[in-house]
C-alpha cells in the first residue's frame, strides 16, 4: 500500500521545520519588506526596468556586441537611482537574507543525506559539492 507524502514522519517534521521558519523575527522581517514593495508599483517598475536593462547589456555581451559607453553609463545611473530608493534597497536585501537561509537549509539536508548523519559544522563549512563532483572540495 502507497502512502502519500502528507502522511510521512519526514514530511510532518518538515512542515514543522518550515513553521519555525515562517514563526521566526527574521523571517517575518524578510516578508514584510518583500510585501512593502510588491505593493509599490513604482519601485516594482524601477525594480523591472533595471533588471531588463541588466539582462539586455548581459546578453549583447554575451553575443560579443560592445557596449557603448552610453549603454554602461544609463545603465549605473538607473541601478544607482534605484538603489536610493528605500523600498528597493529593503526588498533586494530581504531576497538576499532568503536566498542566505534557503543555502543553509538545503545545505544541511543535501549533507545529511550524503553523510547518513547529522553533519558536524565543520563538515558544513568544507562546502563538499558532492560524490566525484571532481571540484577539489574534500568529501
Amino acid at each position: 500500500m502507497q502512502t502519500t507524502l502528507e502522511e510521512t514522519p519526514v514530511m510532518q517534521k518538515t512542515r514543522e521545520l518550515c513553521q519555525t521558519i515562517l514563526d521566526q523575527p527574521t523571517m517575518q522581517s524578510i516578508r514584510q519588506r518583500i510585501d512593502a514593495f510588491m505593493g509599490n508599483e513604482t519601485a516594482r517598475n524601477q525594480y523591472d526596468d533595471v533588471v531588463n536593462k541588466g539582462q539586455a547589456l548581459q546578453q549583447k555581451q554575451q553575443m560579443a556586441i560592445a557596449l557603448t559607453g552610453e549603454e554602461v553609463a544609463e545603465f549605473e545611473k538607473q541601478r544607482d537611482s534605484l538603489m536610493q530608493n528605500p523600498l528597493a534597497r529593503e526588498f533586494m536585501d530581504a531576497q538576499e537574507e532568503l536566498h542566505e537561509l534557503q543555502q543553509s537549509v538545503q545545505t544541511y539536508v543535501n549533507k545529511t543525506l550524503e553523510l547518513g548523519r547529522l553533519p558536524t559544522e565543520s563538515e558544513l563549512s568544507h562546502g563538499s559539492c558532492g560524490h566525484g563532483c571532481g571540484c577539489g572540495h574534500g568529501h
